[in-house]
């Protein structure tokens, strides 16, 4: 029976806003793709990105340029030459992935030999913003073990005091987001060390980040616009400690499994990221992260309104998928 194709862009609303170095948005825009074949139906979620020239046009128009390879059976290893990395990538890999799993019979954690899935603690994200707002956001979520708090001003000095005072007991990983300039990386980095920040995520741009190599890091520097496929994580190793793998950059689960097992290879710590998107995106990054050292996969807590079934959350632990979501 042949293999079918489905696109359709959906959107879900955020609850209030979110807010970056780059901007802010009030609704996760996703691509959903649902391969079916012999009664069985497999999904996969991706988010486009306009910090990497994607927009849901472009992607749609990607997937639908790859749909007679993609009916005529691909696999997922012949997927990562047929298509570049990418949100567009994604969504047809983990729809392939699922779409083994039903039609198998076996789950993609059995597949990937995960036997003891385990809840993970997820960080929450704190959005950008004055600092008094940030301290408040922060102080409503400071019981939370790990927070995400995203900077990127040339004066975060303030923002990083306000939060780490509102939540003085929690883990703090800071996303600059590109934002701080270099004559003020050394004085943030310092200012995140007296805080007893445990991360701090892309300070300066991509493409742009030698400095990093050249300072005294106080902090743990993690990569995450600098870093999209497995064969950019050699030439990152002066400049970065960890490095944030999200599948809407490796362009899907296959790719982003070999970026993990080489990136541990090299010895960056692992996090494993998200894009703002529902819990079939975050599905198969669960999975992913279950031995990572830092797991940020909050996306359907900041929506106000999730896909259903969707994932189950208890405060800031993140379960497993259920096979009727995904996987």
């Amino acid at each position: 029976m042949p293999r079918h194709l489905d696109i359709q862009m959906n959107s879900f609303p955020i609850a209030g806003t979110f807010t970056i170095a780059r901007g802010a948005k009030t609704s996760a825009d996703v691509i959903t793709c649902t391969l079916t074949e012999a009664g069985a139906r497999g999904l996969g979620e991706c988010v486009p990105y306009r910090r990497y020239g994607e927009t849901m046009e472009s992607v749609m128009a990607q997937i639908e340029a790859a749909r007679p390879l993609i009916e005529d059976g691909i696999s997922r290893t012949e997927l990562l030459h047929a298509m570049p990395p990418g949100a567009a990538r994604n969504a047809v890999d983990c729809a392939l992935w699922d779409l083994e799993a039903k039609l198998t019979g076996k789950s993609v954690a059995s597949r990937l030999d995960l036997r003891k899935l385990k809840p993970l603690t997820t960080a929450y994200t704190i959005s950008l913003g004055e600092p008094d707002v940030m301290a408040a956001q922060a102080r409503e979520h400071a019981q939370r073990p790990l927070l995400k708090v995203k900077v990127g001003t040339d004066d975060d000095e303030s923002r990083i005091r306000a939060v780490r005072a509102a939540a003085p007991d929690a883990a703090i990983i800071l996303d600059a987001n590109e934002g701080w300039p270099e004559d003020r990386l050394e004085h943030h980095l310092r200012i995140a060390a007296e805080a007893n920040i445990v991360l701090v995520e892309q300070p300066l741009p991509a493409g742009r980040d030698d400095m990093l190599a050249e300072i005294a890091r106080h902090v743990l520097v993690c990569a995450d616009e600098s870093v999209h496929h497995t064969g950019d994580l050699a030439s990152l190793a002066d400049r970065y400690d960890a490095i944030n793998i999200k599948l809407d950059k490796t362009g899907g689960l296959t790719e982003a499994l070999e970026m993990k097992e080489e990136a541990q290879r090299l010895g960056f710590s692992i996090m494993i990221g998200c894009m703002v998107g529902t819990s079939l995106a975050m599905a198969p990054a669960v999975l992913l992260a279950q031995d990572a050292d830092f797991v940020d996969l909050d996306g359907p807590l900041l929506l106000a309104r999730d896909r259903e079934p969707g994932l189950t959350y208890a405060g800031s632990l993140v379960f497993p998928p259920e096979g009727s979501l995904w996987g």
